[in-house]
């Protein structure tokens, strides 16, 4: 019998013969909002549901009903019950009608009329079919005739404490097992009356008795999706117990023979924390579905099936968990997917020969790696990337490059945990470090990176040992440009950004004689959304005292103010390409008249050319750079030498389809524009080799595109100007890690013979978990031509 107590402090607890919960007939669901003001239910309702293993005969019994506030004159409003109710099974008490709503209950079995409160009041399940007299929480916990009982809202009379409020659109509704306190065992949700058949509001068909393996099916999306389910049993191998997205996974211990159909399965619970432990042995119902993370009509991303919904019973606890799949270095295939040119979503799972059907067929259900290596350090988020196959296509540092858009690292996998943080802080790693010991825990499908490892295990952090990189000292004949992507960087950031990016100049990239930036931002950064605000003069002061203070030179800064909201970028940041160079060893040749819309043009002077306004904007009005960083163009001189910098910032990547969605292959729609302002560029380039075939002229940027791509392909093609990218070792070519693979999204592209130059990636953020900027720096030491 189950205790109804009191809240703290007000009356005594209850005998503890009276405390245990009940483990067979339970109240599953209460609704008084039927019938009123933007109801959609035309009735009340009461649900019971059988937790037990035997049916259980209902005659003699009652469901009774007590104000939220009772006065001293309230009496128990009661509904007696006849007929038995089978195991697993619900049984529907219809209560009043109102003239609202629209849909009827499902053919109820029992009706009364008691006319139940929306919001607050009190339901008892009574071994009896007299009223009850009690009136507070102490004396109901004292009768041994009530059998189980929830109090919602305020409602005086309740278990520890009450279920939250409902209204005329939400029910309360039990979440699993019984723990005999309100508050935790209910939560406020669409009512979704069943009767004792199975059938539900609207003639709803009854629930499917499915298992794990029904319910994945051999495709991406459940041949049950949208479907009631009941009877499906497994054994509780990890639960979430934070977040909005809480639950828990379960795998049948008993499977099919088909390597398609995973038999591990999520069951969704929202933000209620689930009532199970590992070991539990489970009996679920609820309603199939696939999570997309924006829409199921047009997601880029592939779907999680879940159980929504659900409701539960522990038939056991203690019993042995499904062994995980072990991952060794060829467990997972070494290609991608079918390349179907389309959705992939129908197409039968190939777990054998695609490693995205091989994750799929093990949505749910727990693996385990040993001894894995980080290839991408913990994020703000509290992940991590590892190798599953810890010789593919490796760095020198320890992560994973990326070499193609057909050459996919099958190996890398996220890692994420379930372990509350209190009991065990998410791990900080970086790039090399080793996951040492088991990780283990189910597969989840997130749209953030793919398949995921949701550690309810996790191993030990090995350090790999990789140092922020120090560049040389250019020597006093060398020109030394570099270029630094510093991420979103305003003057309304904190002074340890200023001073992390500071000494990274001074001290790892050793003071450049120029350097292009990107992203700076306007004075007021995201926070000045359209207040007119694009001067970034504030932000670069800051900027240039930072290196100061940090040891290095006065650096002077050169840059354009773009037009208010038409650059991109973070929405008010008003971010811009711009220019640091040190006096003291180069000059700035300035010409003035360039602005946000005047493009930049080239002057013949003497068989030599410069530019009509320097800084200058290419071309800026061409539509290449709609809601995107204008290059701008900068005329300097080295020992009485000109050299031309061009700084870039490409487009973003932003609406191109994950390698891992459900789109193979994927399409890059960002390549488009990107391809449009290589060609912009690349024209600009080539009038300014017309006429000085001997011009010194450096590309650099972030042109947010790899070294084999189309953007890149047109700005190389033909010989003029080389990306200094290819000319380092293989396992050195990257400047950004993403999903865990090192790749290329900066570039210094030169005019002159590459052999005659010094190139370096100065390897300082990307791989290291603490980072001023997402961004490595890269710098070029060189003797310009006279």
């Amino acid at each position: 019998m189950l205790a109804v107590l009191a809240a703290a402090g007000l009356v005594a607890a209850a005998p503890v013969a009276l405390a245990a919960p009940s483990a067979d007939l339970l109240i599953g669901e209460v609704y008084g909002g039927g019938g009123n003001v933007g109801a959609t239910l035309t009735s009340d309702f009461i649900e019971l549901t059988n937790a037990g293993r035997t049916a259980l005969s209902l005659d003699g019994w009652s469901v009774q009903y007590l104000p939220a506030s009772p006065s001293a004159s309230s009496k128990w409003q009661v509904t007696p019950l006849t007929g038995t109710v089978a195991p697993g099974a619900r049984y529907l008490v219809a209560e009043s009608t109102g003239s609202g709503g629209a849909v009827a209950l499902p053919t109820p079995d029992a009706t009364g009329g008691i006319a139940l409160a929306a919001g607050a009041g009190t339901v008892a399940l009574v071994h009896a079919t007299s009223a009850l007299t009690c009136l507070a929480a102490a004396d109901c916990a004292a009768d041994p005739a009530i059998h189980d009982l929830v109090g919602y809202g305020a409602a005086t009379v309740r278990e520890i404490a009450p279920a939250p409020a409902a209204s005329n659109t939400t029910s309360v509704s039990r979440t699993g097992a019984d723990t005999d306190n309100n508050a935790a065992d209910f939560t406020a949700s669409p009512p979704t009356p069943v009767n004792s058949k199975g059938e539900t509001s609207g003639g709803g068909t009854p629930p499917v008795s499915a298992k794990v393996h029904d319910i994945q099916g051999t495709t991406r999306v459940s041949p049950l999706k949208g479907k009631k389910v009941a009877g499906v049993t497994g054994i509780v191998t990890a639960t979430r117990a934070f977040g909005s997205a809480r639950g828990f996974w379960i795998t049948d211990p008993q499977p099919d023979n088909d390597p398609r159909t995973s038999e591990g399965l999520q069951i969704f619970t929202g933000s209620t924390t689930p009532t199970v432990a590992v070991g539990d042995a489970v009996t679920v119902s609820g309603t199939v579905s696939e999570f997309y993370p924006d829409s199921p009509t047009d997601s880029n991303y592939q779907s999680a099936t879940e159980l929504t919904d659900p409701q539960w019973t522990v038939q056991s606890s203690g019993n042995p968990i499904p062994a995980p799949t072990v991952l060794t270095s060829d467990t997972v295939p070494d290609s991608l997917a079918p390349q179907s040119g389309g959705n992939i979503e129908s197409l039968p799972l190939e777990p054998a020969k695609y490693s995205l059907d091989f994750w799929e067929a093990h949505e749910g259900e727990s693996v385990s790696i040993s001894d894995a290596r980080v290839v991408g350090p913990t994020t703000q988020y509290n992940e991590l990337y590892v190798t599953t196959k810890p010789t593919e296509n490796p760095t020198s540092r320890g992560g994973t490059l990326y070499l193609g858009y057909d050459k996919p690292n099958m190996g890398v996998l996220k890692i994420e945990s379930l372990i509350p943080y209190a009991q065990r802080p998410f791990p900080v790693v970086n790039t090399g470090d080793k996951l040492t010991g088991v990780t283990s825990g189910p597969v989840e499908y997130d749209q953030f990176g793919g398949y995921t490892l949701q550690a309810n295990v996790l191993g030990s952090v090995q350090s790999g040992g990789i140092a922020r990189e120090v560049t040389r000292k250019q020597q006093p004949g060398e020109l030394a440009i570099a270029t630094y992507n510093v991420e979103n960087l305003s003057a309304v950031d904190t002074q340890e950004k200023f001073d992390q990016l500071a000494h990274g100049i001074v001290d790892n990239l050793s003071s450049p004689d120029i350097l292009t930036l990107e992203e700076i931002q306007d004075n007021n950064g995201a926070g000045g959304n359209g207040d007119g605000v694009v001067v970034a003069d504030q932000t670069l002061q800051r900027f240039t005292d930072a290196i100061v203070a940090a040891g290095g030179p006065r650096y002077e800064w050169r840059e354009i103010d773009p037009r208010e909201g038409k650059d991109g970028g973070e929405p008010g940041g008003n971010i811009r390409v711009g220019f640091l160079f040190n006096p003291d060893r180069v000059s700035f040749v300035d010409r003035p008249g360039g602005d946000a819309t005047t493009p930049v043009s080239l002057v013949q002077d003497h068989r030599k050319v410069h530019l009509s306004v320097s800084p200058g904007r290419i071309d800026p009005a061409n539509e290449a750079w709609t809601d995107s960083r204008k290059p701008l163009a900068g005329e300097f001189v080295f020992r009485g030498r000109t050299v031309f910098v061009i700084a870039n910032h490409f487009n973003s990547k932003g609406g191109d389809q994950p390698t891992h969605g459900r789109y193979q292959p994927p399409t890059r729609s960002s390549e488009v524009q990107r391809g449009n302002q290589a060609r912009v560029l690349r024209g600009f380039v080539d009038q300014l080799l017309a006429d000085d075939r001997g011009a010194n002229v450096i590309v650099a940027g972030d042109l947010n595109d790899y070294q084999f791509s189309p953007a890149l392909e047109t700005l190389t093609t033909g010989g003029k100007l080389t990306d200094l990218i290819n000319t380092l070792p293989a396992g050195e070519r990257y400047s950004y890690v993403y999903e865990g693979n090192s790749q290329v999204l900066d570039h210094i592209l030169t005019a002159q013979d590459p052999h005659g130059m010094d190139y370096d990636i100065v390897h300082v953020n990307a791989e290291f978990a603490a980072q001023a900027s997402d961004h490595d720096p890269q710098i070029v030491r060189f003797r310009p031509r006279g």
